[in-house]
């Protein structure tokens, strides 16, 4: 076991931290709280509008995600406890929650599938811009599995109001510029919802330019350098949506679209040319008589597309993906102290990737699951209880007809029937203290890439090699949490552990494939025993007296997460290594700063073919000011990142990637917000 010489200091912080009755970190931003206080509700956690929910994960809105805001969403949730990032250098950046990643968190967009090529590579980004959205909520629990039995890690929703859910009251809306940072961003967005009678419309667009990384300069591959190769971008979106409400509802459709341009780092010449086209509809009929209070429902058609384009001009690899997804939801009437709801899902999706470089053959993948959801709250206990049962197919169209090279095989075809339970109980102390425990056994059918990869990745630089025969991935989780709430100031210390019989994991063999004369590492898709497990202890304390006039808060939180290979006892790869932070926020007035301290420790449990990441540690600095323009409330803010300069690689990061592409350097960005 690593001695871990600093580990007495650090639990003696977190020991005063406990002292100090500090609680859930304020989305461990590094800013103050927001000025406009929302109330701590996961929307998409609490579908029985349950005051008293156990609801497990966190919430990004108002300030305090305008002044977190990454240019992507692996970047904006990177540092919430337990929370990392892909980090595919600028650009592409998905989330990993507790270790998990790819397929194992899903994706919603309104609660809807976001259907794009982001589980499939670390290199493809997510298609979507979080300037225009308006919360992004994390979730885990028995309320996760309404949303995909896939979601093993958890749920990361974004929510906007592209079709109006309330109805309009005049002209609403946000603009917002951004200037500055490590990367040079300059980008803009703008909000707005209006209408009038029982008619509601939102219209939104953004867009965002950065130049390449800059980070501290380092030594690498025998030359200086200071910017990460090719990772500049240039994206821009949009959406329109309108909604009719009715006493007992409303209906709604939206479109949006979304472009990026951007450089894949691992091959200097090689950029990505990314889109996706959305169409959406949603409706609720609420009823307050009957077996059924309310029934909701939405339906989605996504066409995604990218394709990789070489120096020269010339396309090496198009990947489509075609899908649509849709679910339906019927809340019944309360049965005493027992709440809940039944529905359906379904899914199917058509993925191919063209061309002299495709790594996976046309697939086609479609499910069916039925869920359901009840709770029972009674005095100080709540219990919950989610069931999940799917039936997925995946088919594979095997190597084109006629293709030089035969890679993919004959056309096949697999059918999954995968089923999932969570358990939930929470426990009311004393009215300041809350006990919480969560039990789950969660299964996933292999996606298509897991099944059938065989080729080479450009934007990885490895060659991937599926298989065929995967079965379900298994895995049995507990959670125990302890919760203190008093005002302002609270405390939150979560153990958790996940135990898989068949770990699905892409890792390097250790081989080399020839292609076209060159070594290229091999990566394969394999099944193994694995175990993970963690602490995550947060807190936050409001100091009763003033500083000079400045109100004081102090946040931290310290995060630990250990995975192994039980079958041969190695670490699993990309995994966060024990992270601490503590940030100091100041507020007078309409002036709020902060000062965040982040220490990361070096990473050395890792798989024998990975190499360990150092320890580090990033100072950032924050200052804004909210006044009013032109009658509106303004925000103005500025971020000092990195004040050290710091030389930092991320050890989520796949290591094909990982010297290329360290953590920004010091920068400084400024934006300024207008809401009316």
């Amino acid at each position: 076991m690593k001695n871990y010489q600093f580990l007495p200091g650090l639990l003696c912080q977190a020991a005063a931290l406990a002292c100090l009755n500090m609680g859930a970190a304020w989305a461990q931003s590094g800013v103050p709280a927001p000025a406009q206080q929302l109330a701590p509700v996961l929307v998409t956690g609490n579908p029985l509008a349950n005051t008293d929910a156990l609801q497990p994960g966190h919430l990004l809105a108002g300030d305090a995600l305008t002044l977190r805001r990454g240019a992507s969403l692996g970047e904006s949730l990177d540092g919430l406890a337990g929370v990392s990032a892909t980090a595919f250098g600028p650009n592409a950046s998905r989330p990993v929650l507790r270790g998990l990643d790819g397929d194992r968190v899903r994706l919603l967009s309104n609660a809807g599938a976001s259907i794009d090529a982001s589980a499939l590579s670390f290199d493809h980004a997510v298609p979507l811009d979080p300037l225009v959205v308006e919360r992004i909520e994390v979730l885990r629990g028995p309320a996760a599995l309404l949303y995909g039995g896939s979601a093993i890690g958890g749920v990361v929703n974004t929510l906007d109001n592209r079709i109006p859910r309330q109805r309009p009251s005049g002209l609403t809306g946000a603009v917002e510029g951004r200037l500055g940072g490590a990367a040079g961003e300059r980008s803009a967005a703008v909000v707005l919802d209006g209408g009038s009678g029982a008619v509601a419309w939102h219209a939104d667009a953004a867009t965002r330019k950065s130049d390449d990384l800059r980070v501290p300069a380092h030594d690498f591959d025998g030359d200086r350098v200071n910017r990460v190769r090719n990772s500049a971008s240039d994206s821009h979106g949009g959406a329109i949506g309108a909604a009719l409400h009715f006493d007992s509802g409303f209906v709604g459709v939206s479109l949006d679209g979304f472009r990026k341009d951007y450089g894949v780092t691992v091959e200097p010449d090689v950029g990505i040319r990314m889109q996706r086209q959305r169409a959406a509809a949603a409706g609720e009929w609420r009823k307050p008589s009957g077996p059924i209070t309310q029934l909701s429902w939405q339906l989605s058609r996504a066409r995604y597309e990218h394709v990789e384009v070489e120096g020269d001009g010339a396309i090496g690899t198009r990947f489509s993906n075609r899908g649509t997804d849709g679910r339906v939801e019927a809340r019944h009437t309360p049965l005493g102290p027992l709440t809940g709801l039944i529905g359906v899902q379904w899914e199917q999706a058509e993925f191919s990737a063209l061309g002299a470089e495709a790594l996976v053959p046309t697939s086609h993948t479609r499910s069916r699951a039925l869920f359901l959801l009840e709770q029972y709250q009674r005095g100080a206990l709540t219990l919950a209880a989610g069931v999940r049962r799917e039936s997925v197919k995946v088919e594979s169209d095997g190597d084109a007809p006629g293709a030089v090279e035969a890679r993919f095989g004959a056309a096949s075809s697999r059918s999954f029937s995968p089923g999932s339970v969570s358990l939930q109980a929470g426990y009311a102390l004393a009215p300041a203290w809350r006990v919480q425990l969560s039990l789950g056994h969660t299964q996933r059918a292999p996606a298509f890439y897991e099944l059938h990869a065989n080729g080479v990745h450009i934007a990885s630089g490895a060659y991937e090699r599926g298989d065929a025969s995967l079965g379900l991935e298994r895995a049995r989780s507990v959670d125990l949490g302890l919760r203190w709430q008093s005002g302002d100031s609270s405390l939150r210390l979560n153990l958790h552990q996940t135990r898989f019989a068949n770990y699905i994991s892409l890792a390097p063999t250790g081989a080399q494939v020839d292609v076209d004369g060159e070594a290229v590492p091999e990566y394969a898709f394999r099944a193994v025993p694995a175990r993970l497990h963690g602490l995550e202890l947060e807190g936050r304390h409001a100091f009763a007296q003033r500083l000079s006039g400045w109100q004081l808060a102090m946040s931290g939180q310290l995060d630990v997460l250990r995975g192994v290979d039980r079958s041969t006892g190695e670490a699993l790869p990309r995994l966060a290594p024990l992270r601490v932070g503590l940030v100091l926020e100041a507020r007078d007035g309409v002036w709020q700063a902060a000062l965040d301290w982040r220490w990361s420790d070096r990473q050395d449990r890792v798989p024998t073919l990975d190499s360990a990441t150092p320890s580090y540690q990033i100072l950032r600095l924050s200052l804004a000011r909210q006044f009013k323009l032109a009658g509106s409330d303004a925000l103005w803010y500025v971020k000092l990142d990195n004040v050290g300069n710091q030389l930092a690689y991320n050890a989520s990061t796949i290591a094909t990637l990982r010297e290329l592409s360290p953590l920004p350097g010091r920068s400084l960005l400024t934006g300024l917000q207008l809401r009316f």
